[in-house]
């Protein structure tokens, strides 16, 4: 991992945590020499942790226990080790019989309470998007501070990547940029003239933004770091023209749509912002709209809210009027955004809805503020909350879903690198309680501390989601089926070094699964005729033995100290097999890739569909199914991984605890804090020998 800071753990002299131990507690005989035993293995298995070999820390763990039966610190950090491996019933009892030991009230009970609720609870929870979900305010950006005004009548979001958000306030003539803290980072007021009452916002597939200006009569095309380009259209009555132009959408080939309140219709124009067609007007059928608001393009459709009428109506993308969507309890629709399932997102007077496209099931998912309350944009963010557009109280309420805020924020740290003793590297993982990261942290989020001490000089050194490093670790089929498709795979192999992803390793899944040599490029990377080669195998590697699970794991932990956005890219004919989970389960497998951060890809040789088994995986971790020749290639998908939402951050500070020389077993403990939620973990290490 680049520019992380961490370096190779110093060796010490085993003995030394152990001898004092014994010495301390005043044991002889063979409870003496158990101790020491249990605190020799105990520290290997620290170590072996710390450089990502989770079997071989559960081994050293399990031998401590042997010495010392039922200690809970080793208990903690075994069960620590099975989760990162993916055992996650194994881990959740060693955790369970940790906090027996400790007992009820104790601090480390509290917090191996909180890992035992989150595991267990996310084994069995439905998807995030589910109905019957309900958001609740975690937390508001005001736009007035005192007597201070940083923006007033906000009226749409564009939720980014990084967490963060643009913020088109209407009222003061201007969009911002708002982090998940609610600090203003940037403004933008458009051209030497001005935003005219901007209203809209969204993003168009080559970057750039679309801003509707609602007395201005046109769209102002910025750049992705809100920079003034040109306009499109003008105010008028006349086709290309437009009077009081207000929410806008863009579809799958970036054709713009925009809404004009003031024509009564709806305007479309290609990518280059030239007048394709208007719709919206009276027709055999349809009687017009009204008072049209908010606008979603997706899914082949074009969907349109009308505030008078009080439905959402769809229309095809040539704007031919095909139905109504939803009527009925709609109290006065605007915005429309689509959901990550696929549902549209309505801001509804108060209330923010979700509607089923297919079905036309509308759904009440959250109350914002109370009943004067107006919402006029809501937009899904990057941290599964919905951040809304408080138009009347000139502020952006975060509304997360109510278990999240039960549960708090999931963290867990990773690693901790002493070979600069006193300065200490913390290696954190922050979620929520579906695995989803958390993004958009900084310093101001997080609080190390030394048995409840705050730490000295905690610096903040990393941030996963800034990174557009990544690694891909490629896994390739050695079937008697694969083994006819020679030249499809190392041409996969090819299609995936094209990508941004740096391939890490190549496994060849053979009965016994192994790296192949890649060889190296003149400049960077692995020679490219190494690389095909690699893809094609030798004839003795297919086998009908071959070992998918094996072959997983090996490719997998290939990844484990590299960067944090990752992927393996399983190359297959879509068929695992008799001995794919001969040594590890189809949920283990799941478990050891989502615990640790890893995307898996599939991509298909051949006619064959994928097994269900191998979309399980992908959909446990955000991959896909792609066939080889698909029309626009993998590459797309594969670009993807640079963009990848990642919940990891390392900090580093300057412990104030002394380092026995080597023999202290030292504690620390991470705080993450972000508007009204919090988590914590504890973990502890030992520092090198002075």
């Amino acid at each position: 991992m680049k520019g992380t800071g961490f370096m190779a753990l110093a060796a010490v002299f085993l003995l030394f945590p152990a001898v004092t131990e014994a010495q301390q507690s005043g044991e002889t005989g063979e409870t003496g020499r158990d101790a020491l035993y249990a605190q020799e293995e105990f520290w290997l298995g620290v170590q072996s942790y710390n450089r990502y070999a989770y079997n071989e820390a559960i081994l050293s763990f399990e031998k401590a226990l042997s010495y010392r039966p039922g200690d809970p610190l080793y208990l903690d950090w075994l069960g620590r080790a099975y989760y990162r491996s993916g055992l996650e019933d194994t881990a959740l009892r060693q955790w369970q019989a940790a906090a027996g030991v400790y007992g009820e009230g104790a601090p480390e009970t509290l917090l191996l309470s909180n890992r035992i609720e989150t595991v267990q609870n996310r084994r069995s929870l439905l998807p995030y998007s589910d109905g019957d979900i309900r958001y609740v305010e975690a937390g508001r950006y005001p736009g007035r501070y005192d007597n201070t005004v940083a923006f007033r009548q906000p009226s749409a979001v564009l939720a980014l990547e990084d967490g963060s958000a643009w913020v088109v306030a209407y009222g003061t003539n201007e969009i911002l940029q708002i982090d998940v803290n609610g600090l203003i980072r940037r403004r933008h007021r458009g051209p030497l003239n001005g935003f005219d009452r901007p209203y809209d916002i969204v993003r168009g597939r080559d970057g750039n933004l679309y801003v509707s200006e609602y007395r201005g009569g046109r769209i102002s095309v910025l750049n992705g770091d809100g920079d003034w380009q040109y306009y499109i259209g003008s105010k008028g009555i006349g086709p290309g023209e437009l009077v009081g132009p207000q929410n806008i959408a863009v579809d799958e080939e970036g054709y713009l749509y925009v809404v004009e309140y003031g024509n009564r219709r709806v305007s479309k124009f290609d990518p280059e912002g030239t007048f394709i067609v208007s719709f919206g007007q009276r027709e055999e059928g349809f009687r017009g709209l009204l008072s049209p608001t908010g606008i979603a393009a997706g899914r082949g459709r074009i969907f349109v809210a009308d505030g008078v009428s009080r439905q959402i109506y769809a229309f095809d993308r040539n704007g031919r009027y095909l139905d109504v969507l939803a009527s009925g309890d709609l109290r006065g629709p605007e915005s429309l955004r689509f959901f990550p399932d696929g549902r549209l997102l309505a801001a509804d007077a108060n209330r923010l809805l979700l509607i089923d496209v297919d079905s036309a099931i509308v759904s009440e998912i959250g109350l914002a503020g109370n009943a004067q309350t107006r919402i006029i944009g809501a937009e899904p963010d990057s941290n599964g909350n919905i951040l809304a557009a408080g138009f009347n109280a000139d502020e952006i309420l975060v509304m997360t879903p109510i278990d999240d805020m039960a549960s708090g924020l999931f963290v867990q740290i990773v690693r901790v690198a002493a070979d600069d003793f006193p300065l200490v590297t913390v290696e954190l993982q922050v979620q929520d309680r579906n695995r989803r990261p958390i993004v958009g942290l900084d310093a101001r989020n997080f609080l190390i501390s030394e048995n409840g001490q705050a730490s000295a000089e905690q610096n903040f050194l990393y941030a996963g989601y800034r990174s557009s490093d990544a690694d891909i670790a490629v896994l390739v089929e050695r079937s008697p089926a694969s083994s006819l498709l020679r030249e499809d795979l190392a041409a996969a192999v090819r299609d995936i070094d094209a990508s941004p992803g740096r391939i890490r390793s190549l496994v060849s899944a053979g009965e016994q699964p192994f790296r192949e040599s890649l060889g190296t490029g003149a400049s960077s990377g692995f020679n490219a005729a190494a690389l095909a080669q690699a893809g094609r195998g030798g004839a003795s590697t297919y086998t009908p033995r071959w070992r998918f699970d094996l072959g997983l794991r090996l490719a997998a932990t290939d990844l484990l100290s590299g960067a944090k956005k990752r992927a393996v890219v399983f190359v297959s004919t879509g068929r695992l097999g008799e001995l794919a989970f001969e040594q590890y389960s189809l949920s283990e497998l799941a478990a050891y890739m989502a615990n640790n951060g890893i995307i898996f890809h599939a991509v298909l040789v051949g006619e064959n569909p994928a097994d269900a088994d191998i979309r399980y995986l992908c959909d446990r971790t955000g991959g896909r199914v792609l066939p080889l020749y698909r029309p626009e290639g993998i590459g797309p998908v594969l670009e993807q991984l640079t963009h990848t939402p990642s919940g990891s951050y390392i900090l580093n500070y300057r412990s104030r605890l002394s380092a026995a020389y080597g023999r202290a077993y030292l504690p620390v403990e991470a705080e993450v804090y972000l508007l009204e939620r919090s988590g914590r973990d504890g973990i502890g290490y030992f520092p090198p020998g002075e």
